[in-house]
């Protein structure tokens, strides 16, 4: 179970115990502590006078992308004039520039400025130095990215409920008792399966459809990336198929359980009165009146919530657009392979799309005893995906104009140019329906649609282009994910136009994931091993057990009065990135901060298409 990617470093025990010994560095402790015992002992300065830093993607850069380190300071000290990179093993200066630009104040920081080295290609292994400072290791390698979308299935593995693989046993098989449907409340209904959500329990179609649909078209998109060495239960062994088809498969599966006639759909198992202390999922003791059975919720298209609290639902277009798009997906990629499955999943897509037509509008998730749920706002990118995908599976020019029609209605996600938004308000957080209805290749609608892409990338790059780590994704909860998504939908522009005038923010938003942010940290679990990446995750598993959530994408920054007003919330060790928290932002590397520092399913999807993405560049796969 231990991970081992990209290096030898044993990624179980060794990083815990290295998460209680870093919590008494000084609260002005070198970000990079452990990755500097590791890579070069020699060339550690005092903590103590330490004020400047360079950031850079620690799992490492493509020879021919652009590379780019931010420095960052937290005094007057003086600007870098150039930097150098030096080789690892020999000591040498092979490479001398002066391409900086230069940035003023952000976050902790009072100085800032990018260092681009793109022009240096040279594979090979080096650190980079600006003045006094010296950057963690940097990698240049064309297979830098191997495997790793491999890497982050883990976590999706992980996650699994019914028979959950890591574990080796079984959890929540009675789910469960119907709440708001056609028939009688608690009446049981066998939905076992699927994912859970994040580090909690709760499952929700809207978050695993999504989910789904990310795995199944990085299959599509990049089928030579993936890797056999899991059977279709999860456990080790090769069975034939590429293992995120089994993953996207076990979705799938879940899915038709949650949409079992043409008339039902189901939106939710459980509530957050799943809420109520750490154990494992196979030790999940909490009852909601009826023993092991936990709550599915009907989608009704009204609001919902069984205690004090409500969400404020008008429809149920937003989750059976998300079913739909999947089931078409599925159809076409298990057609050749398992033809009654494909035909069932084809005739689940048009189901659902038809349950969505009825009721158009919103979906969001039920609470129960707090106020959090995804207050998902935005329908139509649903609707436009499904309609998009059902017109690639069955033809028919009735799907196409539908999702040019519902296109039109969201051209751009509106948390693009948005300095907040709702938990989850605009979801999914970038719109694949723009892209599979601009590679339809259909006179004008096609270039329409590319140039929503574009008015998006355009928006954030406004705020972007302000700042030194090239930021324009707002702090809210999940930041991370939508760090992703933005980064899918900008890969996804550069396909489709050949433009690339936003490669450098694409890279940006990549880089942010793997530690070039103000925190020096990567934001997956075990990504890259030599690096410092999360250790102490708002998780059961690794808090109780010790047991590594490989791969797993952490919700991400959030801004700091957002921080300051979360329910229960209380950092459980020192933070050891104190000197680097600020008023606009905050990360903990704590399992306290269930904001910033929980792992989440969904994210995770995201970034397994937007690994599988970067890896393609050089791999040709």
């Amino acid at each position: 179970m231990c991970a081992k990617i990209g290096g030898d470093e044993d990624h179980c025990g060794w990083k815990y115990k290295f998460k209680l010994m870093r919590t008494n560095v000084i609260k002005f402790c070198a970000v990079y502590a452990g990755l500097l015992l590791l890579s070069f002992r020699a060339d550690i300065k005092s903590t103590e006078t330490r004020a400047a830093w360079l950031r850079i993607n620690l799992l490492g850069y493509q020879p021919q992308a652009i590379k780019v380190a931010v420095w960052v300071s937290q005094d007057e000290t003086e600007l870098p004039q150039k930097f150098e990179i030096i080789e690892k093993e020999s000591g040498k200066v092979v490479y001398t520039s002066g391409n900086i630009k230069l940035f003023g104040a952000y976050g902790p920081f009072k100085r800032s400025a990018r260092l681009n080295f793109s022009d240096f290609t040279l594979p090979g292994r080096y650190f980079i130095k600006a003045g006094s400072v010296q950057s963690p290791e940097l990698i240049i390698d064309k297979h830098v990215y191997n495997h790793t979308a491999d890497f982050a299935l883990r976590y999706m593995r992980q996650q699994r409920s019914g028979y959950n693989p890591y574990l080796k046993d079984s959890c929540h098989t009675r789910d469960g008792y119907t709440m708001y449907g056609p028939m009688p409340d608690s009446t049981h209904i066998d939905v076992s399966g699927g994912w859970h959500d994040a580090s909690d329990y709760l499952q929700y179609a809207t978050t695993s459809a999504n989910a789904t649909y990310h795995l199944l078209a990085a299959y599509r998109d990049f089928p030579g990336v993936f890797t056999d060495q899991y059977l279709a239960n999860g456990l080790e062994g090769k069975n034939g198929r590429a293992d995120i088809l089994d993953e996207a498969s076990w979705g799938l599966q879940w899915l038709l359980k949650m949409h079992p006639r043409k008339d039902w759909m189901f939106n939710q198992i459980a509530d957050d009165r799943d809420h109520q202390g750490l154990r494992l999922p196979t030790k999940d003791n909490v009852d909601y009146g009826k023993g092991s059975e936990r709550p599915v919720y009907f989608a009704n298209g009204k609001p919902q919530g069984l205690g004090k609290y409500k969400n404020r639902a008008t429809g149920t277009a937003s989750v059976a657009g998300k079913f739909s798009s999947a089931f078409a997906l599925g159809q076409r990629l298990f057609r050749g392979t398992d033809a009654a499955y494909a035909k069932l999943l084809g005739e689940k897509a048009r189901s659902a799309y038809a349950f969505g037509l009825k009721q158009p509008g919103v979906q969001q998730t039920a609470p129960n005893r707090a106020p959090y749920f995804y207050e998902e706002d935005n329908w139509t990118d649903d609707m436009e995906l499904a309609a998009a995908e059902l017109y690639q599976t069955f033809g028919g020019k009735k799907y196409f104009r539908q999702a040019a029609v519902y296109a039109r209605k969201e051209p751009v996600i509106p948390w693009m140019g948005a300095d907040t938004a709702r938990h989850y308000q605009w979801y999914p957080f970038h719109n694949f329906g723009h892209y599979e209805i601009a590679k339809a290749k259909q006179q004008g609608i096609s270039e329409q649609a590319t140039g929503y892409y574009r008015a998006g990338l355009e928006k954030v790059w406004d705020k972007a282009r302000n700042n030194a780590f090239y930021r324009g994704v707002p702090f809210i909860w999940c930041s991370n994910n939508l760090t992703a998504s933005f980064a899918i939908q900008g890969y996804l522009y550069g396909k489709l136009s050949g433009d690339q005038q936003f490669e450098e923010l694409v890279q940006a938003n990549f880089d942010w994931l793997f530690g070039c942010n103000p925190w020096g940290t990567s934001m997956v679990y075990g990504l890259p091993a030599w690096g410092d990446t999360p250790k102490d995750p708002h998780s059961a598993l690794t808090h109780l057990y010790q047991y590594p959530v490989d791969g797993g994408l952490v919700d991400g920054p959030v801004y700091g009065s957002i921080y300051k007003n979360l329910i229960g919330i209380k950092l459980v060790q020192p933070d050891e990135y104190a000197g680097f928290q600020s008023g606009l932002v905050v990360y903990h590397d704590d399992f306290g901060d269930y904001s910033t520092n929980e792992p989440t399913m969904d994210g995770t999807a995201s970034l397994i298409y937007l690994l599988a993405a970067f890896d393609s560049r050089t791999s040709g796969k």
